[in-house]
């Protein structure tokens, strides 16, 4: 079994996963770089389901109201920050579009390690798991 780096390069080309993921997943797969795009595969779709299910359960508490403010943590430190306010809420809680759309590509592009959180009018926060 010969890894060659082009395969491991085909691999993250594809499946848009770091040099060791692509690595790891070609070792399991004896080389075979098809067998290992297809190992790596249903991950990237479960990150997407995630993600949508992150933003559904944070509309259902923006909804609910007593929300000031959503924001993204990595760690400690406050990576994206946004006021809930009729920009996002309209009408009778209908909720626009792109302002959902400009969290969730945050949430995708910082990556699953880090926190979705809501900023109460009290001040308390509740995350969104």
């Amino acid at each position: 079994m010969e890894i060659t780096l082009e395969a491991v390069e085909k691999v993250m080309e594809q499946t848009g996963v770091e040099f060791k993921a692509a690595k790891e997943a070609l070792v399991k797969t004896d080389g075979d770089v098809d067998a290992a795009i297809k190992l790596i595969q249903p991950d990237t779709k479960d990150v997407s389901e995630e993600i949508k299910d992150m933003m559904d359960k944070l509309k259902k508490k923006v909804e609910d109201g007593n929300v000031d403010r959503i924001q993204i943590k990595k760690g400690d430190e406050v990576v994206f920050s946004v006021p809930v306010n009729v920009g996002i809420v309209g009408g009778i809680l209908g909720l626009a579009a792109a302002p959902w759309a400009l969290i969730a590509g945050s949430v995708a592009a910082f990556g699953l390690g880090c926190r979705l959180e809501v900023v109460k009018k009290d001040g308390t926060t509740d995350e969104i798991k």
